[in-house]
């Protein structure tokens, strides 16, 4: 399997600095990030590590999820896939992710709502992005759109 790479120029300490984030593998986009930017409510069009980490987790959520409805007999159609990613003060000090919750609206065939609200925790648990976030709870609302 690839190995895809994201890589981001800092210049500055943390609170009057600044930096871009470039992801390099796809040559798709560079973002702007800033330590006060993310730790306020409005971004006001920088990004955050936690901003990035609800894209990669929507995206690789919404993967696992459609491959397991596939799986489990259903016929995928649409999946919207909402992380939201907190960041809060951590009590050792500095900051943590204190949590990500999944929200997962499915427009499919062949599964009731129960079979794939399992499909839908499976997922959750088994995504990739999911495993690399082993220290962070991880929480779920899935239904029908």
């Amino acid at each position: 399997m690839p190995s895809r790479t994201a890589e981001t120029h800092w210049t500055g300490g943390l609170n009057d600095g600044s930096g871009v984030t470039t992801l390099v593998s796809s040559g798709v986009a560079s973002f702007d990030v800033s330590f006060p930017r993310r730790a306020a409510d409005d971004a006001e069009g920088v990004t955050s590590p936690e901003e990035l980490i609800g894209a990669a987790h929507s995206a690789c959520y919404a993967m696992q999820c459609s491959a397991l409805i596939a799986r489990a007999g259903g016929t995928p159609g649409t999946l919207d896939v909402k992380a939201d990613v907190t960041l809060e003060a951590d009590p050792a000090g500095g900051f943590r992710i204190a949590g990500i919750h999944l929200t997962a609206r499915a427009v499919l065939e062949g599964l009731d709502e129960a079979a794939f609200k399992e499909v839908a925790e499976t997922a959750k648990a088994g995504c990739p992005v999911s495993k690399a976030l082993t220290g962070t709870t991880i929480t779920l609302d899935a239904a029908f759109a």
